[in-house]
């Protein structure tokens, strides 16, 4: 229910929306103090941003976004004026977080960091009413309450994962994905490049990875695969939305579209035929070849040199067809390549089987119900010093079927509904890691079943909100019962948006 306020011009009464109260924006913020009148916009507003461009560069984001729903001209002024100030400043803020501060003479939002000023327009965007998504120009009011939010992430990082390999996505699908993902304060977009099915970015000294290993997908589709420039393009759209590139090339196993596409990286030469099915666990790269580490230099060094971010996934999970011995000798010889190129390891929890390099980060995928040992063998790794990123398949898979009348999705590791999806805490979901240890979460998004823009966000939509949560909000804000009424309201910004998403049971979704 939307509350309402009312005043009287002559004869005639009319009724308002309140402003959105502060608390009720998707990640939770660390700290809420409601008072006082709030903002309005009006077509005397303003949009005050520092003199450098990239201060610049949010400012217009906002503007782009505000404009065509207010229909002000909504100018960015470097000083004076009253409205909306993205303020740089010194502080206890760290890389990402921020102050909102609202009242009758205009909205504040200060950052040690120009991420945080970004993260602090998303907040903004969800204490407006949810049509000012909208294209066209509608009605008001448009009201910011009054307060303060002081706000920083739980957690560095904040990831989400999109398989293009199983399905081909275009550049606009995945751009549409990153301004999804940047509402919620997520900070990392994972790219899985490379699968049995296909290979999706071009390399120049491997050429037929893409044309050839890239030319089919799942049930048989034409594929695709990303030029130099589409992926330079990805990375550029991802930082401006303050997102960071993380590609993967999964090996040694899920290598059957490399291998298909040169002979020679198979031991007995001869290349195995393109697949377009879902079973896993059958393709390997042939370890004890020095061409396969060739093959790994060359392909590692040209997707480092396209890519600004820190970190370069290396896969290693479900390598069944290669034997522990050599998964081991591969690992040890493949991390070094990685730091050589400038980039910090991350792998699947696999990789705590072998030995992690110093620095590298393991992303656990496995069960609440997991093997005990293989839980402890991470949990040791961690103790060591590698760091973890949570992905638990029963928890934060987003391919994951809701009910088993889902229409998309899988159930290898079980339903997966809203609120299994939200209510576990990071923190102390492992056994015996010291949350040290635990550097963030992410939510994975594999596409076997998925084709479509508006597949991704079936699935993507309503779990999304509260993985980004769980890696955002301090654990005290952590409640299902008042997380769902907060998830129930982004309902409307979804329907504005064009997202169209799951309705679920567990949620109290507004009439629609």
């Amino acid at each position: 229910m939307v509350a309402v306020g009312a005043f009287t011009t002559g004869a005639t009464t009319v009724t308002k929306p309140d402003p959105t109260p502060l608390g009720r924006v998707v990640p939770a913020p660390a700290s809420v103090r409601p008072g006082g009148s709030p903002y309005r916009i009006t077509e005397a507003t303003v949009i005050r941003v520092d003199d450098t461009p990239k201060a610049h560069r949010i400012g217009e984001y906002l503007a782009d976004i505000l404009r065509p729903s207010t229909g002000y001209r909504l100018p960015l002024v470097n000083r004076g004026g009253s409205g909306i100030q993205l303020r740089l400043a010194k502080g206890s803020f760290g890389a990402e977080g921020y102050r909102l501060d609202s009242g009758p003479r205009g909205v504040v939002i200060t950052a040690g960091e120009y991420a945080g000023l970004f993260h602090g327009v998303q907040t903004l965007r969800q204490l407006l009413p949810a049509a000012v998504e909208k294209k066209s120009v509608q009605h008001g009011p448009w009201q910011i309450a009054g307060g303060t939010i002081e706000d920083s992430p739980r957690y560095a990082y904040r990831g989400a994962m999109l398989d293009v390999s199983r399905h081909f996505f275009t550049v606009a699908q995945v751009k549409r994905y990153i301004d999804q993902l940047a509402l919620y304060k997520i900070n990392e977009l994972h790219l899985h490049l490379s699968d049995d099915q296909g290979w999706r970015i071009a390399i120049d000294s491997w050429p037929r990875l893409a044309t050839y290993g890239g030319s089919t997908e799942v049930g048989g589709g034409t594929g695709g695969h990303y030029t130099k420039d589409d992926y330079r393009e990805i990375v550029r759209y991802a930082a401006s939305r303050f997102l960071e590139v993380v590609p993967e090339i999964d090996m040694p196993g899920h290598t059957n579209a490399a291998l298909a596409s040169y002979a020679d990286l198979n031991c007995d030469g001869v290349a195995p035929p393109l697949y377009t099915g879902t079973d896993v666990g059958f393709s390997s790269l042939c370890v004890g070849k020095d061409l396969t580490y060739r093959f790994v230099d060359d392909v590692i060094g040209e997707l480092a040199a396209l890519t600004p971010g820190r970190y370069l996934h290396i896969g290693g999970d479900e390598a069944q067809s290669t034997s522990h011995e050599d998964y081991v000798k591969f690992m040890d010889r493949v991390q070094p390549i990685v730091t050589k190129h400038g980039k910090t390891v991350i792998a699947w929890h696999q990789i705590t089987g072998a030995h992690p390099v110093k620095g590298a980060l393991a992303q656990y995928w496995g069960l609440d119900d997991t093997d005990a040992a293989e839980k402890a063998q991470v949990a040791e790794a961690a103790k060591n010093g590698t760091g973890l990123i949570l992905s638990p398949a029963d928890r934060a898979y987003l391919d994951m079927k809701y009910t088993e009348d889902t229409p998309l999705g899988q159930d290898w590791a079980g339903l997966v509904e809203v609120k299994r999806s939200y209510d576990w805490n990071p923190g102390n979901y492992l056994a015996g890691v010291p949350s040290s240890a635990i550097r963030g979460v992410e939510a994975p998004l594999w596409t076997e079943t998925l084709e479509t823009g508006a597949n991704i966000d079936y699935m993507a939509f309503p779990r999304l909100p509260g993985l980004a949560e769980l890696g955002w909000s301090p654990a005290s804000t952590h409640d299902w019962d008042t997380y769902k009424v907060r998830l129930a309201a982004q309902a409307p910004r979804w329907d504005a948006l064009g997202i169209d998403y799951y309705c679920s049971p567990q949620v109290p979704w507004p009439a629609r």
